[in-house]
């Protein structure tokens, strides 16, 4: 392999040239569930494969993931996170996918085409130097990450104890630290009602759980699992207002909020503590995707994706939490294999797509947060996957285009915590199109009830 001399200020025109190059149809950006599913559908449909991992292992974030609850709609069986990622890396090493493990993707940058397929460039790093792989399709799977105390903006003091949830959780599963011995815990998404149990079970006291808005954010099956099932407090339309403390935290300052989610003067009290655990959301990984020219949906702050999961750059495919963040791990290994499949085909040249059908936008109203896919560009029977903004009793979801209802579903409940879909048939695609629409409608629309 060639060097890449980095005491040099600035590389010289044909340093990068120099760089062992690898050729692939398809490469995979990410090693955990999603990475694994789509290169595993890739490899399936006859591609040549490599998943690039920054990780020392594959698995990703399932790895520290040890209670159960995955597999029980992919594998039919209630496995734990880690048993759920071995099924995939067994897979994965029983083919001759090939593996590049602690290595950073530096970019992707797009080469000059060939036989009418445009052929991507992705430069990494690894221990042995820098390598570049070449794929007619790439596809991006790095996941997401937490939102931290600095993008809350929680005011106080800054002492040592203050934890994302999936840090806490690593210290306590992976690296056997114990984070603390008397938490709070602000946020109920998934990640945060499952580490108020799994501190419980490990003797550390957990206060209670403190959520912003007037609903818990995570699944019903974990509140009721994780904090009924051991008297933890759900505390709604609360929030942690000042942290209290000069080298580990000391307390909390927890205050009620109005409706506009604003701290309600006079409902401050001192919640003693000394480890603070943030659930507060999570934002998924797309600085490369921004790199690569890539369109991000500002409401998911994933990418702009069709039906295939391609984006506006041809041969890019986007999967998992880096797309938009699910609610089970069986739900991203069905989305990614459908990404694997489509970028093999993109690759090969067996698939139809690569001059699109037709060109519509989709967008979400009403109580819907997003719609995905954004675009439509083939009149196919498409499922369409969206989360409502608050939970509500009673809704319909309807098909617009140009005003004109083409489509409606059965009356039911929504809540925030549950990735819906719906699906779009073909003929009210092609009904949309023969009005001459650009955009559908995906509304969700409370329904009064009699």
């Amino acid at each position: 392999m060639a060097t890449f001399d980095m005491r040099n200020k600035r590389a010289e025109a044909g340093t990068i040239a120099s760089v062992a190059t690898q050729a692939f149809d398809v490469v995979v950006i990410g090693g955990g569930p999603a990475g694994m599913a789509a290169a595993l559908a890739a490899h399936k449909a006859g591609a040549r494969v490599a998943i690039v991992e920054r990780e020392q292992h594959l698995g990703g974030i399932l790895r520290q993931c040890i209670h159960p609850g995955f597999g029980l709609s992919h594998f039919k069986q209630e496995l734990t996170g880690p048993e759920y990622a071995q099924r995939f890396i067994d897979q994965v090493h029983a083919t001759d996918i090939a593996l590049f493990l602690n290595s950073m993707v530096l970019g992707i940058d797009s080469g000059e085409p060939a036989e009418d397929t445009e052929v991507h460039t992705v430069t990494l790093m690894n221990p042995a130097g820098m390598l570049q792989l070449t794929g007619r399709a790439v596809v991006l799977a790095m996941g997401c990450r937490e939102r931290t105390r600095s993008e809350i903006k929680i005011p106080g003091s800054r002492p040592a104890g203050v934890f994302t949830a999936g840090l806490a959780q690593r210290y306590i599963n992976i690296e056997n630290l114990k984070p603390g011995s008397r938490a709070v815990i602000l946020g109920s998404g998934d990640i945060g009602l499952i580490m108020a149990r799994r501190c419980t079970l490990e003797g550390i006291s957990v206060e209670g759980v403190y959520e912003l808005m007037p609903y818990a954010n995570g699944l019903r099956r974990n509140v009721k699992n994780c904090l009924d099932d051991f008297g933890i407090p759900l505390h709604l339309s609360t929030t942690v207002t000042r942290v209290i403390g000069h080298d580990r935290v000391e307390a909390v300052e927890v205050s009620q909020v109005d409706d506009h989610l604003a701290p309600i003067p006079g409902t401050e009290r001192i919640v003693p503590c000394d480890t603070l655990l943030l659930s507060v959301g999570l934002i998924p990984e797309n600085e490369l995707s921004v790199a690569a020219g890539v369109e991000l949906d500002p409401r998911t702050r994933g990418a702009v994706v069709d039906q295939s999961l391609q984006t506006g750059v041809p041969g890019i495919f986007v999967c998992g939490n880096v797309l938009h963040v699910h609610d089970l791990a069986d739900n991203v290994t069905c989305e990614s294999e459908r990404a694997g499949a489509a970028a093999a085909a993109y690759a090969l040249g067996t698939g139809a797509g690569a001059v699109p059908d037709c060109e519509l936008t989709v967008s979400p109203a009403g109580i819907a947060g997003y719609a995905l896919p954004g675009r439509i560009t083939a009149a196919a029977l498409t499922k369409l996957n969206f989360r409502v903004r608050r939970p509500v009793d009673a809704a319909c979801v309807r098909i617009l285009a140009d005003g004109e209802k083409l489509f409606a579903g059965k009356v039911r409940a929504f809540k925030p915590s549950v990735m819906e879909s719906f699906p779009l048939p073909a003929k009210v695609i092609k009904q949309a199109l023969d009005l001459g629409a650009s955009e559908i409608v995906l509304s969700v629309d409370p329904v009064e009830e009699a």
